[in-house]
């Protein structure tokens, strides 16, 4: 089992000065459930290399297992130091792909010809996409039959409710949950901060950092491992 996990470049929260990057949580806890299951995993990043961190995401309130697991592990941080370009790699290399969020995706990812046409190559193919938390916004231009993928569909991702308790509704480039009703999508969700993923067909979402490692679960379950 190949699966391909895409990580942001972007470090940048808007303009304020402030840095973000990719949730540390939402990238450790599906890695280690990958790599766990028995996966061969491949990392990519619109620049490649190491992508930024979101300096909130390891603060001391925030850690997890998962992440303290990342920094004993020697394997993982040389993977997450080394990430391919994301023009370099293609869909039928792999079985699956999986984007975990934090606000860096919404700039680059979500507005990236290269991802958008490789979610769209792993779609087209029968082969399933899922995303945690911010990340199910980079889907904002894919299409699937001339429609956006997600028209119809059961999804779920950071809220409205979320990202005002994190106050950057203001400053994020749009928000998640808007989008994806703007678009079609069925857009479900729990209170705040709970874990909480759904699949449906080849598209598996979830809802914020809480939810990546049901959401890394949900994942194998529809490849079949």
């Amino acid at each position: 089992m190949k699966i391909l996990m895409v990580l942001t470049s972007h470090d940048q929260l808007g303009t304020t000065g402030h840095k973000t990057g990719l949730w540390l949580e939402e990238f450790a806890a599906p890695y280690f459930v990958f790599r766990d299951a028995g996966a061969d995993l491949t990392l990519a990043s619109p620049k490649g290399g190491q992508p930024p961190i979101d300096p909130k995401s390891d603060l001391p309130e925030n850690q997890t297992e998962a992440m303290a697991r990342f920094k004993k592990d020697e394997t993982a941080q040389k993977a997450f130091a080394h990430t391919v370009r994301l023009t370099d790699v293609k869909a039928e290399d792999f079985d699956t792909v999986f984007y975990p969020g934090g606000h860096g995706p919404m700039w680059d990812l979500a507005e990236s010809p290269v991802s958008i046409a490789l979610i769209e190559s792993f779609y087209n193919s029968g082969k399933p996409v899922a995303l945690v938390c911010h990340a199910p916004g980079v889907l904002r231009h894919v299409t699937y039959l001339g429609k956006p993928l997600v028209k119809g569909k059961r999804v779920t991702g950071f809220t409205n409710e979320e990202e005002a308790a994190v106050q950057l509704t203001k400053v994020v480039p749009f928000l998640v949950e808007d989008e994806l009703k703007r678009l079609g999508a069925i857009f479900e969700k729990v209170p705040n901060w709970q874990p909480f993923s759904i699949v449906d067909g080849l598209l598996i979402t979830g809802q914020n950092p809480a939810s990546s490692e049901s959401a890394a679960h949900a994942l194998l379950g529809v490849v079949g491992m």
